[in-house]
């Protein structure tokens, strides 16, 4: 922000509801005064016409009816105003209004009132041309070194260049290798037109070519008549600039003129040869700007407007002055007036006309005398003390956060629908076969104080998605209630890892210090049903992957824990349960008929997660329901690694994949440039020669890089999909862990933080590492065994390992130590010798402290170093194992 502002000499709001642009302002004698006074003419692109003489009698006084000399509708939007001699026979100076399909000039005539209502100004047309094609922009001047008159150019949507004559057509041009139009100014001392093509090229073309090319009626007769005959149209000089021009203006002198290029950061000024005199990095974004000669021979001066309401003035490409607008300029003008000369005009977008000066205004304030009082040392020390007993009252608290409120300023509340959706809103969903059901999601925000720009964000983790994820809500105000609806439904062809979402309200509360506004958050997580994702299904005998859960209460009936599953053929089998996934495979729920267990059965081990969640999560609310609170379900091993072991290995061998395709396309890429290279070389060359299938190698190379480019986008949505496995995998995993050696909740949180540490794999930070470094923190600290185990030794980085054999030998370790009565903890209780890191690496772990029984998966309660011992720990195991498939024979026959 600057330290100065433009000082406001005069003012206009002009129409409403109307835009402009830089085209539609012009500053000019127009009614060819003998004062020489200048006048201010707008156009809209409502149509309409106005002219202003700024006379305040005092500076910053609102505008007089009488300052607004024409207002005149022209129906048409009116692209550009323009002030030149353009009537033949007299060299005073006309208007040239530019629309889309005409150009019109006008003469502009007042008469001196005989009564109080003041002089009378009016809109006289002098001639007219229809133009055949839409109209962009228009340059005048004296084309060919004509004497004191000014020919038109007109650039059109489609590149053609038509020009005018005053009041007869001369002729038109298509500029080459045209593809949008850009900004046109005309150079008198050269008498050479200068424009900016849609390649970012400043390109001139002198008037004498541009007369002497082949004409044409249409471009493809221009393309036709290049090749029979005529001279060829080509730009005299051409220089790129990088970036897309805003505006164009020459600044000319007796010596040498100048061309000032506008560009979308950065501020050009060109020779009239086309060499670069300069170049200035602008630190905003401009909008407009207007160079105009400096008193210092050598240099010019530019005023630049931007869209931080700032105007800037550079010499050259110093920046001499900074002062700050009220509204963002879209056109920049210099004027003289009766009682100021040098006043800058600026026109904003919407309408907000202002002439302004640039400078201070002299303060004359000075300060009061400050009034001596004598000390009152009592006073200052009742104070004292109730400021140490505030601080001592503060530092007690050990809170990292603020405390929150009582009461917050907005809470939001989320309803679920009971039932499926009627009719689905499912909409470019990948899965095949069955309609994809949806569900719809309410969220209602109520406020208890003043609200600013809220905004709603509904997050759900793939392959579930939402109708749409960001709502913009008006400010409410104090006890305001705000509602807002979505659905949610499964995108993709593969179950999801979470069955849950979260909803930020992102909002802003004002204070008499920030009238903006402080920005707040409000979160809230939601949980969807399992209807969203599975349906009722039969029940399958026989399958791949089984999970036996024991409870400590009587047999339940399943068909009570699942009502909203259950079939017609279903009801005579209450032990035996079918649930199919949409996308994923058939899971099967077993009662057992003696006993308190309960068998969970499919064909895809990640496939259990989600079931087992739910089914541990109805006990629960069926028990506590019936006043049970010493409900309990367990699990009594062993842990199904090897399985677990599986999905790490298919996950990691696409992340080889991955970086494989990305090593491959590297060097396709570059073989392609080095041809591409080799072929340009050749087609320069002046003497021809073979290409030596260049051209053949180059089209197997392209075949090669848009294969292998396919090829790796599969393999990226094989990854993702995988990557949801294996998170729906260690869910499972933890989940067994927890039942096993019934962990508590913050135990349990310790060990999600560990094995699920990312929501989504990068190419810079993948799962295996992240999960390695955490495990080995856990092993070296709250999971030791002796001091010398506490040792870290800490890498500064994570990288991709070779393969994935530490990595489950870790794992492993870890269930065995947690088997072993290993407690998990963040705090210094759990190792006692060693301060808590968080490492950033790790150290490898010998591969020597995983014995083969550990390898196996078998979990004692103590381990002995003597062989004997490690013998007799063998047999038992052995025989708990045996023991194991006794049992697990009996309940199959049971179930």
């Amino acid at each position: 922000m600057s330290l100065f502002k433009a000082r406001d000499w005069w003012s206009s709001s002009v129409g409403q509801d109307e835009e402009f642009d830089q085209g539609c302002l012009c500053v000019a004698n127009i009614d060819n005064s003998a004062t020489g006074h200048d006048k201010i003419i707008l156009g809209s692109y409502m149509g309409f016409l106005r002219v202003y003489a700024p006379n305040p009698s005092n500076p910053g006084e609102a505008m007089n009816p009488e300052e607004q000399l024409v207002e005149v509708h022209l129906k048409d939007p009116i692209i550009q105003v323009e002030a030149g001699k353009f009537v033949s026979g007299t060299e005073n100076l006309h208007l040239a209004v530019l629309q889309p399909r005409k150009l019109s000039v006008y003469t502009v005539s007042g008469t001196t009132g005989t009564v109080d209502h003041g002089n009378q100004y009016q809109l006289r047309l002098i001639y007219e041309h229809n133009l055949q094609r839409t109209a962009c922009n228009m340059a005048y001047g004296p084309f060919g070194g004509v004497k004191g008159r000014d020919f038109i150019c007109i650039q059109s949507m489609d590149g053609m260049l038509v020009f005018f004559e005053q009041e007869s057509y001369a002729f038109g041009r298509f500029l080459p290798g045209f593809l949008l139009p850009g900004p046109l100014c005309y150079i008198a001392r050269t008498d050479t037109f200068i424009t900016v093509s849609s390649s970012r090229y400043v390109e001139s073309y002198k008037y004498q070519t541009l007369a002497v090319a082949t004409d044409a009626d249409t471009r493809q007769e221009s393309e036709h008549q290049k090749l029979v005959s005529g001279k060829k149209l080509a730009a005299d000089w051409m220089l790129s600039i990088g970036e897309i021009a805003l505006d164009l203006n020459v600044l000319s002198n007796p010596v040498a003129a100048s061309v000032f290029v506008l560009g979308e950061r950065n501020f050009f000024c060109i020779k009239e040869n086309g060499q670069m005199c300069f170049m200035k990095k602008l630190e905003h974004n401009p909008s407009c700007f207007l160079p105009y000669a400096s008193v210092c021979e050598g240099t010019s001066n530019s005023l630049i407007g931007n869209h931080n309401n700032m105007l800037l003035v550079y010499q050259d490409v110093t920046l001499q002055w900074a002062a700050q607008l009220p509204h963002v300029p879209v056109a920049i003008r210099v004027a003289n007036f009766q009682d100021l000369k040098g006043v800058v005009v600026t026109l904003s977008s919407d309408g907000h006309l202002q002439c302004s000066y640039l400078g201070t205004d002299p303060s004359f304030f000075q300060a009061p005398k400050v009034e001596s009082r004598e000390i009152n040392y009592d006073e200052l020390d009742a104070e004292m003390k109730s400021l140490h007993k505030i601080i001592k009252e503060a530092s007690k608290t050990q809170d990292i956060l603020p405390l929150a409120e009582k009461e917050d300023d907005l809470t939001v509340a989320i309803h679920i629908a009971p039932n499926m959706d009627a009719i689905s809103q499912a909409v470019s969903t990948e899965v095949e076969g069955e309609e994809v059901p949806s569900i719809t999601v309410k969220v209602k925000i109520k406020t208890r104080l003043v609200v600013q720009n809220p905004k709603v964000a509904v997050s759900v983790q793939p392959p579930l998605t939402v109708t749409q994820d960001l709502f913009i809500i008006d400010s409410m105000g104090p006890g305001s209630v705000s509602t807002v609806t979505f659905g949610v439904f499964l995108k993709n062809s593969y179950p999801p890892a979470e069955l849950g979402g979260a909803v930020a309200v992102s909002y802003s509360t004002p204070t008499d210090l920030n009238p903006a506004g402080i920005p707040r958050v409000s979160q809230c997580n939601f949980s969807l049903p399992l209807r969203l994702v599975c349906i009722p299904a039969s029940p399958l005998k026989n399958a791949n992957y089984k999970v036996t859960i024991d409870t400590n209460k009587l047999p339940v009936n399943l068909l009570e824990i699942f009502p909203d599953f259950v079939e017609a053929f279903e009801e005579e089998q209450v032990n035996a349960l079918g649930l199919q996934l949409i996308a994923g495979s058939r899971i099967t729920l077993l009662a057992s008929k003696t006993s308190q267990r309960y068998r969970i059965q499919s064909e895809a081990f990640e496939d259990l997660w989600l079931i087992i969640q739910e089914l541990n999560t109805r006990f629960e609310k069926h028990f506590a329901k019936q006043g049970a609170k010493d409900f309990r379900c367990s699990f009594a091993g062993p842990i199904p690694l090897q399985e677990y072991f599986e999905k790490i290995d298919r996950h990691f061998e696409l992340r080889l994949n991955s970086k494989k395709y990305q090593d491959l396309l590297s060097e396709r890429a570059v073989q392609f440039r080095a041809i591409q290279r080799r072929l340009l070389t050749r087609f320069k060359d002046k003497t021809p020669a073979p290409l030596q299938n260049l051209d053949t190698l180059m089209d197997g190379t392209y075949r090669q890089v848009i294969a292998l480019a396919d090829a790796a986008e599969e393999n990226r949505s094989a990854l993702c999909q995988e990557f949801t496995r294996l998170r729906s995998a260690t869910h499972l995993i933890i989940l067994l862990i927890e039942l096993w050696q019934n962990l508590n909740r913050d135990q349990t949180v310790i060990l999600e933080a560990t094995l699920l540490p990312l929501l989504q794999d990068t190419p810079q930070l993948g799962w295996e590492e992240s999960v390695d470094a955490a495990v080995t923190h856990l092993l070296r600290t709250c999971l030791s065994k002796s001091p010398k185990d506490q040792a870290l030794n800490l890498t500064s980085h994570l990288t991709m390992p070779k393969d994935t054999s530490k990595l489950k030998k870790h794992i492993t370790l870890l269930c065995d130590r947690i088997g072993k009565g290993g407690r998990l903890t963040l705090s210094a209780e759990g190792s006692a010798q060693t301060p808590i890191v968080m490492p950033g690496g790790c150290a490898p772990i010998m591969e020597e402290e995983i014995t083969e029984l550990e390898l196996r998966g078998v979990f004692a309660n103590k381990r002995q170093h003597s062989k004997q011992v490690d013998e007799v720990f063998v047999m038992a195991a052995l025989e708990r194992e045996q023991q194991n498939i006794l049992n697990y024979s009996t309940e199959t026959e049971s179930f």
